[in-house]
């Protein structure tokens, strides 16, 4: 089975709890006090984000507990402008005279600090206005600390219990985490929702004694904004114990040129790379791969693109960005077309275009092609020869060039079948040309991120081994 296609949920995990968040008032309030202030002290506009979370993680290895943390944490900050001039401050002392001191102490920045002519509040036409859309993001769970340790436990269990050769652990982690952020600013913006993320995760060591006694590593984990949609215990160590003994007796390759196949989660991250090559502050300071490519093709002709900020449930969705900007449907890549960039206000300026409503990053990116769909085999067929590649090590990715090169580990395939496991080479190309020139896109989507993708077919990389 294709890492992608996930496993049901557990019905046995715990159920959902009232939240431990306070009042959305009360954010509300504070905020609403800190914008005051600033305007009392002289600031020509401002704007203030007061947040607060909690939340629970366990870690468990070799059937015993190794960490167990709770974790309950407020911030507040305040951005004050004196016409061009910017200053920042934040603290975590919720109570007046800190955050009246706060407020000042920005404005003293602000009082110093030299003239920016694209500093400022977004344009008051763009922010979120109500009815804000229900993106149904807030799903507590009732997750006690002995819950957690038995949840871990179980899935430790069942990955060392797999398998004889699964030697070692390096633990099952349990964790919730439960967040309220309210954002508001001098242009009449107020705005903030909870939301929640759980995840569970298992990572162990195998060894054959029988063969060289190498040992390997590898992992799974789950995640989602409600404790119902999690894989179940057991399958998660499963799915790590399956995924570190298919590694064993991982040997070296020659140096050569093959396909490549990245598997959705890494997958995952050369899209990262293309986002971040599109993002304002790349742009504007002339360090991106994708320099003034607005317009052109980027990609083949098959390969879409959107961001769709408004799904329910999703890990990325938001109903507006960081500056109150309201986020909205838009299509990066359309038949292979750059279609715009990804921009906050201040780059925006900066580059003489509108604010895309990304301050903070983008929502929900999803991947697809236009070409019929296809699945993890088939794109093994297709690819006939080559390196499947589930592991990526180091960081030899230059945003500016596109060059890239990476310590990687997978599968060596002939005739559209796994063949070995592969570990200690590197792949090599350049980020243009392995966009460019793009093979296939599979559709064993990976939910389990802000960015949703399958499987990518790359041309013929440079692989160095032995």
């Amino acid at each position: 089975m294709p890492d992608s296609q996930l496993s049901p949920a557990s019905a046995s995990l715990p159920a959902t709890a009232p939240s431990a968040l306070p009042e959305r008032a009360e954010l509300d309030r504070l905020v609403g006090m800190i914008l005051d202030e600033a305007r009392r002290l002289g600031a020509t506009e401002s704007e203030a984000a007061v947040s607060f979370s909690d939340g629970l993680s366990v870690s468990v290895r070799l059937g015993e507990v190794e960490t167990l943390e709770y974790q309950r944490d407020r911030g507040l900050g305040v951005t004050v402008y004196f016409g061009r001039r910017k200053g920042s401050a934040s603290t975590s002392d919720w109570r007046e005279p800190a955050l009246l001191e706060t407020v000042r102490a920005a404005c003293d920045i602000a009082r110093y600090t030299a003239e920016d002519p694209w500093s400022g509040l977004a344009d008051p036409a763009r922010l979120a206005r109500a009815p804000l859309p229900e993106l149904d993001l807030h799903h507590p769970w009732a997750l006690s600390a002995e819950q957690a340790i038995d949840i871990a436990r179980d899935c430790e269990a069942a990955a060392r219990g797999f398998d004889a050769r699964i030697s070692n652990s390096d633990g099952a982690s349990v964790g919730r985490h439960e967040s309220l952020v309210v954002y508001g600013n001098s242009n009449g913006f107020l705005g903030g929702y909870p939301s929640t993320r759980h995840s569970l995760s298992c990572s162990v060591i195998a060894a054959d004694p029988q063969a060289d006694g190498r040992m390997e590593r590898d992992y799974w984990y789950t995640s989602d904004r409600d404790a119902s949609r999690l894989e179940a215990p057991d399958a998660v160590g499963r799915r790590a114990a399956e995924r570190v003994l298919r590694r064993l007796g991982a040997r070296r390759i020659g140096t050569r040129t093959a396909p490549v196949l990245f598997v959705p989660e890494l997958a995952r991250g050369l899209v990262g790379h293309f986002l971040g090559a599109i993002r304002g502050g790349a742009l504007y300071r002339k360090s991106s791969f994708l320099l003034d490519r607005a317009g052109t093709a980027v990609f083949p002709d098959f390969m879409q693109i959107h961001e769709r900020p408004h799904l329910p449930r999703a890990l990325g969705s938001a109903a507006f960005d960081g500056e109150g900007v309201a986020t909205q449907d838009r299509d990066l890549v359309c038949d292979g077309v750059l279609q715009g960039y990804v921009l906050d206000s201040y780059s925006a300026r900066r580059l003489g275009l509108e604010t895309t409503g990304n301050a903070g990053g983008v929502h929900n990116v999803i991947v697809g092609s236009s070409a019929p769909a296809v699945g993890y085999d088939e794109l093994l067929a297709a690819m006939g020869t080559g390196l499947v590649v589930t592991e990526l090590m180091g960081h030899g990715v230059n945003a500016v060039t596109g060059d890239y090169s990476r310590g990687a580990a997978g599968f060596w395939v002939e005739n559209g079948e796994p063949v070995h496991p592969v570990e200690e080479i590197t792949i090599a190309g350049n980020l243009k040309t392995m966009f460019e020139t793009l093979q296939m896109i599979g559709s064993d989507i990976d939910l389990r991120g802000n960015v949703r993708c399958g499987s990518m077919l790359l041309a013929p990389m440079t692989i160095a081994g032995a």
